[in-house]
């Protein structure tokens, strides 16, 4: 039976604690702990779970490859919830009580920038493994993330609605205005309808993350007659915006942003998310030894493709592992107390290239680690007859 993964940190932590207490060197018998503070609960907890998913994989798969030059490591999870004070305590419980080398998470830009600073103070190396808003980088030097910035992936996905339906002239977009990351999200997409493409803004809607009827938003979109809508929001607030716009009438195109990048908003939008297209920074499609195993693990536990945000968490223990053999190679682990780790692990992961499940990735430091990603990829959700189920099918 699996240990729920709340309790499990909680044993492992106690008992990294009692190793620690023996002496500050590090035993070559004791495995190397990496703290996982993703959502767990709360409005984005759908998201979380799939990025416990990905870390576990990752776990499994490296250990069996022998972890670190032998040594294996171990995955210390604390729920980091949906809100920045959830991941503050998490960021903090996995710092000075579990003692891990670094940390992946959190799930939300938003409470990126409200933990990550407490990271970067105690010289400890965090990436961010769905944190897409502008400046999340530039937090600190302990600070990368391996997920692609919006500025990236948001234009690629206007370009390809343009490609479906070149007569797009007008534009509406929506966003939620409570969330960093949205807001970020928005104004990339909006500086590229009117900069990059040169299509015309025809309304702006804001609506929150805990809202559930949009009709006055989405009567306001309609009355703008655009030929494409887009959408930054989170799951389940963004995929009811979808829902709503078919429902009262909506016929053209939907772009949604990074927070409906997954299988699940099928059960919330059903037949209506068919036709949305997502700018994504991963698809199950990509050729490469390292994506063809991940891939087939993944579909091994849950007989579909993988996510988007489960490719990224294992994408950033790939990073810690591969990181801490290249370090383990020059100096022993074994012999650095703990924050001289964790100063000479983060100066590694900086200097590394890694071919990973997105691509090949690396990390260009301003002042902390903003990610180098070769491919990105725009998919369209194809949804069955009956709404029931649906895919990802990659625009060429």
């Amino acid at each position: 039976m699996r240990v729920p993964a709340t309790r499990w940190g909680a044993t492992l932590a106690a008992g990294l604690v009692l190793a620690f207490m023996a002496g500050s060197a590090w035993s070559q018998a004791q495995p190397i702990p990496i703290g996982i503070a993703v959502a767990q609960t709360g409005n984005v907890a759908l998201a979380g779970q799939e990025q416990v998913l990905g870390a576990q994989i990752a776990e499994e798969y490296f250990n069996k490859l022998g972890g670190v030059n032998g040594r294996h490591i171990k995955l210390v999870f604390q729920d980091a919830g949906s809100d920045e004070a959830t991941a503050i305590n998490a960021f903090q419980n996995l710092i000075n009580v579990a003692k891990v080398v670094g940390i992946v998470g959190p799930s939300l830009s938003q409470q990126a920038f409200a933990a990550d600073p407490i990271a970067n103070r105690a010289k400890v190396p965090v990436i961010g493994p769905s944190n897409t808003a502008k400046g999340i980088a530039q937090i600190g030097e302990y600070v990368s993330r391996v997920s692609a910035p919006v500025a990236i992936v948001a234009p690629a996905a206007i370009k390809a609605a343009l490609g479906i339906n070149p007569k797009i002239r007008k534009v509406a977009v929506m966003y939620a205005q409570n969330d960093a990351f949205n807001k970020s999200e928005t104004e990339t997409f909006q500086s590229a309808v009117k900069d990059t493409f040169k299509l015309d803004l025809a309304t702006v809607q804001t609506f929150q993350t805990t809202d559930t009827d949009f009709t006055a938003q989405v009567t306001n979109v309609l009355n703008a007659k655009p030929d494409l809508v887009i959408i930054s929001g989170l799951q389940t607030d963004g995929a009811n915006v979808v829902k709503q716009l078919r429902e009262l009438g909506y016929k053209g195109l939907i772009i949604g942003g990074n927070g409906l990048n997954t299988t699940n908003i099928f059960p919330i939008c059903k037949a209506h998310c068919d036709g949305l297209l997502i700018a994504q920074a991963y698809s199950p499609e990509f050729k490469s030894k390292i994506n063809d195993t991940f891939r087939s693990m993944y579909k091994d536990r849950q007989k579909k493709d993988p996510p988007q945000f489960s490719a990224q968490s294992f994408t950033a223990i790939q990073v810690f592992v591969e990181a801490l053999r290249a370090l383990d190679k020059k100096t022993p682990i074994a012999g650095l107390d703990l924050a001289a780790l964790r100063v000479d692990l983060n100066k590694q992961l900086m200097q590394g290239t890694y071919d990973t499940p997105l691509g090949e990735i690396s990390f260009t430091p301003s002042p902390g680690g903003e990610i180098n990603q070769k491919q990105s990829y725009v998919a369209q959700m194809k949804m069955d007859a009956d709404g029931a189920n649906g895919k990802f099918v990659y625009v060429k």
